[in-house]
């Protein structure tokens, strides 16, 4: 399991290698706000949110998301470099912590907690993760293919 969600993160950053600022924020099709940048984004917080605040307990804000702007991983994926570098150190520092705590831990049974108290083992985790990770390597397949034709792996 483990394997599979390293090979879909190296997908999900294989799919934007070589590209430029504009191309990274490039939208799918209206009204959609989906890009690649955005789906790094995203997944920054999806690593924050499932192995920081639930599976580790930490307090940890999300990083691209607000009350005023629930849906700025996706919104805020402009083409600024700044934006770019900022997307990809959270999603790398947030792959880490991951990979550093599932190491850590003997057993994938182990528990984390929600905010409302309800409890999810690690193993559950890690197969939405796999989950998550194929549904978006399969849109940012879609997207880099209308960037510059490049398709596969």
């Amino acid at each position: 399991m483990l394997s599979y969600l390293r090979a879909y993160r190296l997908t999900m950053e294989m799919k934007c290698a070589d590209l430029d600022p504009g191309q990274l924020a490039t939208r799918s099709v209206p009204p959609s706000t989906m890009s690649l940048l955005g789906l790094i984004r995203h997944m920054a917080e999806v690593e924050r949110y499932w192995f920081r605040r639930v599976m580790a307990g930490e307090h940890a804000p999300p990083c691209f998301r607000s009350e005023e702007d629930p849906d700025d991983d996706w919104n805020g994926a402009v083409a600024d470099p700044g934006v770019i570098a900022e997307a990809w150190d959270a999603w790398r520092d947030e792959v880490a912590f991951a990979e550093r705590f599932v190491d850590g831990v003997n057993d994938l049974g182990t528990v984390g907690r929600h905010s409302d108290g309800s409890t999810v083992p690690l193993r559950s985790v890690l197969v939405h993760m796999v989950e998550e990770y194929a549904r978006h390597c399969g849109h940012a397949d879609l997207l880099r293919e209308r960037i510059d034709g490049r398709t596969g792996l």
